[in-house]
């Protein structure tokens, strides 16, 4: 890889760890009398664990990994759009919408409005960037401390007679 590509990486892994986000660009206006379209961009943010297991919940309901859609020819693609768009953009709206009035006052809407104007570039983008941000490394050092906590676990002095 060259190095521009590891910057990158290592910004957007910094950037999940501070939970600042991604950028990610949904629409392209053009505007009369300017060179550049103007873009409506929003952030990512990795969601509260609710978000999280609702997103994981429509996730594994798709039956297909991130590995397996980077190898999709074109008539794969197609078929996975209209088998699992709906899904797709929900997951979108989902790391979009965050707080818990926004999560559920607003998922449909923003799904909707995903669905309808956002370009299939941008959304696939944003499906794979946020799929490969979703991890279970925050839980890691929640569980292990939560296993060294543990009130029902046996002590080091407690071995032999198990009080």
């Amino acid at each position: 890889m060259d190095d521009a590509v590891i910057r990158r990486i290592q910004k957007e892994g910094a950037e999940a760890l501070l939970n600042a986000g991604v950028s990610v660009p949904l629409k392209e206006f053009r505007i009369p009398f300017r060179k550049k379209p103007v873009q409506l961009r929003v952030t990512m943010k990795r969601p509260y664990l609710s978000g999280q297991l609702r997103i994981a919940r429509i996730y594994l309901s798709m039956g297909v990994t991130s590995a397996e859609m980077k190898k999709y020819t074109k008539e794969e693609q197609m078929k996975f759009i209209l088998e699992h768009g709906k899904s797709v953009s929900r997951i979108v709206a989902y790391a979009i919408c965050q707080g818990y009035l926004s999560r559920h006052l607003m998922v449909g809407p923003m799904a909707w409005f995903v669905r309808n104007f956002v370009e299939h570039r941008y959304l696939m983008v944003a499906f794979r960037t946020f799929v490969r941000l979703m991890g279970t490394d925050p839980f890691i050092s929640i569980i292990r401390s939560v296993e060294r906590a543990n009130p029902m676990k046996l002590r080091l002095s407690q071995r032999r007679k198990g009080s």
